[in-house]
């Protein structure tokens, strides 16, 4: 009888896998490194397929082995399912030291029923502090969805379903440091944050309901080049907001914003910064 068990519960595990990968991608066994959480991160379905859980002990993470300056990153995540408060999964490029660069996607957990809070943040030399949240228009948890991030010397843009949701546009001319020297890779880990995740620190992780498990799949990296600021037709033609594009970023950002740092008055009493006024 054990033996049927464990033959169904394999069954059932191949079933539930080959339901998540999909039909073509790249490979995470090619493109990334596990680098934290031991046996919490796995690289499934031929590598198709990975996963970062976090329990009480340790959440874990990935890296891409490339560094990437300039282009389109599109993953596709199926996030922490149920009571996720407390839990942070977080996506995002990085160049490494005090000077860093970093372009954020991090995804704060919520009890069961509340909507997950998608964070963006953009560092450059090191600095961050551009904070804009979001919730999203569907439940993350039930099936995947593709989150990009289009990083040009002009702008970065950050989309969920091809739908754009911010636009960080460089502003060198008037003294802003932007993104464009430092290489970066790609980074995601599950962790616990219930110091600040979840309205504040006042929701608790519920280690009861560990492991906590995030899916990914259908990693795609388009490169742009880095020898010129001017792109050919065909990169222009997909990274460029046409006017449809621009009516979806408005309604996105009326309908769903919940928090911008350029509105923030009492958190910049001496002035929003100067990339706010353009």
């Amino acid at each position: 009888m054990a033996s049927t068990g464990n033959e169904f519960y394999a069954l059932m595990l191949v079933v539930v896998v080959s339901s998540m990968v999909a039909a073509c991608g790249a490979n995470f066994f090619q493109d990334f490194d596990l680098t934290w959480g031991d046996h919490r991160a796995k690289i499934l379905g031929g590598g198709q397929l990975l996963s970062l859980s976090l329990d009480k002990v340790s959440g874990s993470g990935f890296q891409s082995k490339k560094e990437y300056l300039f282009g389109r990153i599109d993953m596709q995540l199926k996030l922490v399912a149920g009571n996720s408060a407390g839990t942070v999964t977080a996506y995002y490029l990085s160049s490494q030291g005090p000077t860093h660069d970093e372009i954020d996607f991090e995804f704060l957990g919520n009890v069961s029923g509340d909507p997950y809070i998608l964070h963006t943040n953009v560092f450059t030399q090191g600095q961050g502090n551009r904070e804009q949240q979001f919730y999203l228009w569907f439940d993350p948890t039930r099936n995947f969805h593709t989150y990009s991030i289009i990083w040009k010397p002009q702008h970065i843009i950050f989309l969920v379903d091809n739908i754009p949701i911010r636009v960080f546009k460089n502003a060198e001319t008037i003294g802003v440091p932007f993104p464009k020297n430092q290489p970066m890779r790609i980074y995601s880990s599950l962790w616990n944050a219930d110091d600040w995740a979840t309205r504040g620190g006042l929701v608790k992780t519920d280690w009861s309901k560990a492991p906590f498990t995030a899916y990914y799949r259908n990693f795609k990296a388009t490169e742009f080049s880095v020898s010129s600021n001017s792109f050919s037709d065909g990169a222009r033609q997909t990274t460029e907001l046409d006017a449809y594009g621009r009516r979806r970023l408005r309604w996105v950002q009326k309908y769903f914003m919940i928090y911008n740092y350029c509105n923030d008055l009492k958190r910049f009493p001496q002035g929003l910064p100067v990339e706010c006024k353009r």
